[in-house]
């Protein structure tokens, strides 16, 4: 049995301009053990894809497709249901530190939350876990820490903080959104290890959200490159780059950051930027931004094109 099955989610937001699809039929699998990575510019669906699977969309977001965590259907799950796999079987690491940890409570108090609330720990014993969680993801002088408030603690350290607690409860699958993009480039290359150490230990399935290509060619071993709510390219990590077989994919890698360019050296980009999603085109979602377009492509959505075995891509040009 799978780990995780989404097939043809689509999530459909309220905005100010009227409906709006923020995810357009995403469908990916993992097992555990697994490590996927989410790619793609601000707005492209990655975010929204892991607050679906945590069941934390904005009020009024209408779900359809399947969401399936260990067999059991998370569309259409109730509140109550859903509270019993966050921060249980399904932990998170967010973005932000600052704004994920509560600045009234302790470190040691909201580490203990979840161990109290899933584990019926006592609070002597839940303090005691907590501590054993700080020590585990490295963070200097745990014990003086416990009773520490997160205002208190560097950013690094606030971060390992929000890792313990998504591994409080030895989740199957840790579900971590952009969890280094607050910090300096030293302690990102400390958190991105210390997670995939964790997640070898444990054998846990990992879903990590980025935008930065080196850290998914290091860490994870499919890619998904998701553009305008859809996945326009998937496959091995290794083959999606070696083949950047969709314009996208190509335009992202392009435009990475390069060691021996000379001083001044402007970076390529891609023309234009990511449509809202209110404006998003019946067919293509690249299409305006693609230098390969032709009118097909705002005709409809393309289909999968199997560019290697496991390797697929959604555009007419493939093969261009």
């Amino acid at each position: 049995m799978s780990l995780l099955e989404v097939d043809h989610l689509r999530v459909t937001l309220q905005t100010a301009r009227g409906p709006a699809d923020a995810l357009r039929g995403v469908s990916f699998s993992m097992a555990r053990g697994d490590t996927v990575g989410l790619i793609g510019e601000s707005g492209c669906g990655k975010s929204i894809t892991a607050l679906a699977l945590m069941g934390l969309l904005p009020e009024g977001a209408q779900v359809s497709g399947s969401m399936r965590f260990q067999g059991r259907e998370l569309v259409g799950l109730d509140e109550a249901a859903l509270c019993e796999l966050r921060g249980n079987r399904i932990g998170m690491v967010f973005q932000e530190p600052m704004t994920a940890l509560n600045p009234l409570h302790t470190v040691g108090r909201q580490i203990g939350e979840s161990l109290r609330l899933h584990k019926g720990l006592s609070g002597t014993a839940a303090r005691a876990e907590a501590l054993r969680l700080l020590e585990r993801v490295q963070l200097p002088d745990a014990k003086a820490r416990l009773d520490a408030y997160p205002h208190q603690l560097s950013g690094g350290q606030r971060q390992r903080v929000v890792i313990a607690i998504a591994l409080a409860c030895g989740p199957d699958l840790l579900v971590a959104d952009e969890p280094t993009t607050a910090l300096d480039v030293t302690i990102q290359r400390e958190v991105l290890d210390l997670i995939a150490e964790l997640v070898a230990e444990d054998g846990m399935g990992l879903l990590l959200i980025s935008h930065d290509l080196g850290v998914m060619a290091e860490t994870v071993q499919r890619l998904l490159v998701m553009y305008g709510g859809t996945v326009v390219e998937s496959g091995p990590t290794a083959q999606v780059f070696e083949r950047l077989a969709h314009p996208y994919t190509r335009g992202l890698y392009a435009a990475r950051p390069r060691l021996g360019l000379k001083r001044g050296t402007r970076l390529a980009t891609i023309p234009g930027r990511v449509p809202e999603l209110a404006d998003l085109p019946a067919g293509c979602p690249f299409a305006e931004r693609c230098e390969l377009v032709i009118d097909a492509c705002r005709a409809a959505p393309p289909p999968a094109v199997t560019v290697a075995p496991g390797h697929e891509a959604r555009c007419l040009r493939v093969a261009a």
